[in-house]
């Protein structure tokens, strides 16, 4: 069993991208469950997972049970693939509280972003759209 289930925006350009670097690092999924929240069986699939807050916020799930919301996440996953060096500094006391923020207005923008960043503004079917 994997150390942590990421629950991700499946629509978002960026998230998928990240996912795909997070793959790559582990791609015998001995650290990572990666798991798109756009699917349709997802509630079945984790009823304990609130797909809502998930379409928030990232979620994660330690293999302990406890529920890792946003950069905690994002951290904890990096660390699971030998790489939380990459996001370290974002949980630095001082550093976190503004990080923090920065990634609540990211992921409620996620879709404008992406395609700032990507040209893409949304992912369906495996694939990413232009606006």
């Amino acid at each position: 069993m994997a150390t942590l289930t990421i629950f991700y925006d499946g629509f978002c350009p960026l998230c998928v991208r990240e996912m795909a670097q997070l793959r790559r690092l582990d791609p015998e999924a001995k650290a990572l469950t990666l798991v798109d929240i756009q699917q349709d069986d997802m509630p079945g699939l984790y009823p304990h997972i609130d797909v809502a807050e998930a379409g928030r916020i990232l979620l994660s799930l330690t293999a302990d049970g406890r529920i890792l919301r946003g950069l905690d996440s994002t951290h904890a996953a990096w660390s699971a693939v030998g790489k939380g060096h990459r996001t370290a500094f974002l949980r630095w006391p001082v550093i976190r509280w503004f990080a923090d923020k920065v990634y609540l207005w990211f992921a409620a923008n996620r879709y404008q972003v992406s395609y700032w960043l990507t040209g893409q503004a949304r992912c369906d079917s495996g694939s990413c759209s232009r606006r």
